[in-house]
């Protein structure tokens, strides 16, 4: 009986001294649960903030906000290549990405036959010879003259295909 007493007092003597002090022993373990949580949500905001920067940065398959591999230029360069036909009917057209990389293609049109022809272009030159109107198309398209007005090129018989001039809003007119 004196050891079940003995026990039931430590017991309420304990109870009694948790009563009392349980927010200094609570406490610090508190703040140990609350910084393991603050670590734990650094290291998430950290991988975050990463994986932003590697998307802008483009180490995840682009660069920046536009993937430099897609094609962007366009250029079309229209042209009577043979001399039976008029109303330039033939034309150039050269398709590149932002490197210079692309293709153009031709269609040469005659009154019984067409021929059309696909050359590849690195950095802005033709991995095989080109035509002077092929040349053409992919120097404006480089230069972001692609479409859609029509301007009279350096070759009397070649039209290129231009975007056309901006109006100048009324207020802005001098």
């Amino acid at each position: 009986m004196r050891s079940v007493i003995t026990v039931v007092a430590t017991v309420t003597g304990w109870i009694h001294y948790w009563m009392h002090h349980w927010p200094a022993a609570i406490g610090p373990g508190v703040g140990v649960i609350g910084i393991l949580a603050a670590i734990v949500a650094y290291r998430r905001a950290a991988r975050a903030v990463a994986e932003c920067t590697a998307l802008v940065n483009g180490s995840v398959g682009s660069r920046g906000t536009v993937d430099p591999r897609a094609l962007r230029d366009l250029a079309i360069v229209r042209y009577d290549a043979l001399s039976e036909m008029s109303g330039q009917l033939s034309f150039s057209v050269a398709l590149l990405n932002a490197l210079g990389d692309g293709v153009v293609l031709s269609s040469i049109n005659g009154r019984s036959e067409t021929r059309t022809y696909a050359k590849v272009v690195r950095r802005g030159a033709g991995a095989q010879p080109l035509s002077p109107e092929e040349e053409h198309a992919v120097r404006a398209a480089r230069l972001g003259q692609g479409l859609p007005a029509v301007e009279q090129s350096a070759a009397p018989d070649v039209t290129v295909r231009t975007r056309p001039p901006r109006p100048v809003p009324p207020h802005l007119a001098s």
